[in-house]
């Protein structure tokens, strides 16, 4: 291809971000189970050394493009499936290196799942040439550094956007109560006021804090296997409170014995979200239903109110932040228009999506669907 070995394996190790010892990577990449490039027969020295040294996410392909070896990471981005590249922009510029030698890096989008939905992984891609017609893939992640800067951002607007409405609400409050101190009567009912703002600003919060974790980085970097009848279990249990007080009945049903990967305290609180939403907007003594179904892989749980239904003009809105279909009753029973935009972020990092049937009436179905753990997977 025109370019020496040599000087390919100085640029490349010029610009690596650090370095680790060649014992202790080949160590934690066992641990995960996948190839190394001392197991990939034929390989030479310094192809070994120089994967061996690079931080990122690597793969080796052979002269017919066949992976060779490939990061864990690799495969849960999406980049490798069963030993060939499974993304199509990088068949391209694989292509394009093999007929002009062209190294130019590509920065692409990747998405968690096969939903429309689902999550996005974001990439910066370099090629380099080896010996032997075998290409070198290094693969910087750059998700990390895009969704802190989108923390930082929807931080500060929310915070602008809510927090100044029940802290503006306990200041005059407390001026009332100041004003109205030789009347017991005034100030206990006002008392009572500050109490439920401080409660509302408290919930506030502590939304606002989970919407911004989950758009961290670290959200969801290690799946681990999730049964999902003990998640299940917990957002029940978690509703239990509040359902009780209305005299609201929470039935389930559906399959047992379902198996995902994620996160289970993600995921219970993505359910929990779905049940208080349906209980806020049930009217006392009704029945909150959630069932569980398996389609064609992917894992449905639906959650089903009897209550009023949402307009067909507010559908689409509903899982924005701070949106209310109704906000004189969400401000009634506590509502802090961020549970649902959880849910969707949930849904989103475990390569899933969530979505909405409602008619005016007949009440609402907000189905979570995600992929299920099939049996053989990684």
């Amino acid at each position: 291809m025109g370019i020496g070995f040599d000087v390919i394996i100085a640029a490349l190790v010029g610009v690596l971000v650090g370095a680790v010892a060649t014992f202790a990577f080949f160590l934690s990449e066992r641990e995960r189970g996948v190839t190394v490039a001392a197991d990939v027969p034929d390989l030479s020295d310094d192809e070994k050394a120089l994967v061996a040294v690079f931080p990122e996410t690597t793969i080796i392909l052979d002269s017919e493009d066949s992976v060779l070896r490939a990061d864990a990471e690799a495969l849960y981005i999406g980049l490798v499936k069963d030993s060939h590249l499974a993304n199509d922009e990088l068949i391209e510029m694989v292509a394009r290196l093999r007929a002009t030698g062209d190294t130019t890096p590509a920065d692409l989008t990747l998405r968690r799942g096969s939903v429309e939905d689902a999550g996005l992984f974001y990439v910066t891609i370099t090629l380099a040439p080896l010996t032997e017609d075998r290409v070198l893939v290094v693969v910087h992640d750059r998700t990390a550094a895009i969704r802190l800067e989108q923390t930082r951002r929807d931080f500060v607007q929310n915070i602008s956007h809510e927090l100044k409405t029940p802290v503006g609400a306990i200041g005059l409050l407390a001026e009332t109560v100041e004003e109205s101190a030789d009347d017991p009567k005034l100030v206990a009912r006002f008392a009572g006021q500050m109490k439920l703002e401080s409660k509302r600003l408290g919930d506030l919060v502590r939304d606002i804090i989970e919407l911004s974790r989950l758009q961290e980085p670290t959200a969801l970097v290690n799946p681990a296997l999730v049964d999902l009848d003990a998640v299940i279990d917990e957002a029940v249990d978690r509703s239990s409170v509040e359902a009780a007080a209305r005299r609201i009945e929470i039935r389930t049903g559906g399959e047992r014995g379902v198996r995902v990967m994620g996160d289970h305290s993600l995921l219970a609180t993505a359910l929990r979200n779905l049940l208080d939403n349906a209980i806020r907007y049930s009217d006392d003594d009704r029945v909150v239903s959630l069932g569980v179904a398996v389609r064609d892989g992917m894992v449905r749980i639906a959650v089903v109110d009897q209550g009023e239904g949402i307009p067909q003009e507010a559908q689409d809105r509903v899982f924005e932040r701070f949106y209310r279909t109704d906000a004189a009753r969400s401000r009634q029973t506590g509502g802090t228009g961020l549970g649902l935009s959880i849910v969707k972020h949930i849904a989103a990092d475990h390569g899933g999506t969530v979505t909405l049937w409602s008619e005016p009436g007949r009440g609402a179905t907000f189905t979570l669907i995600i992929p299920e753990h099939a049996e053989g997977d990684a």
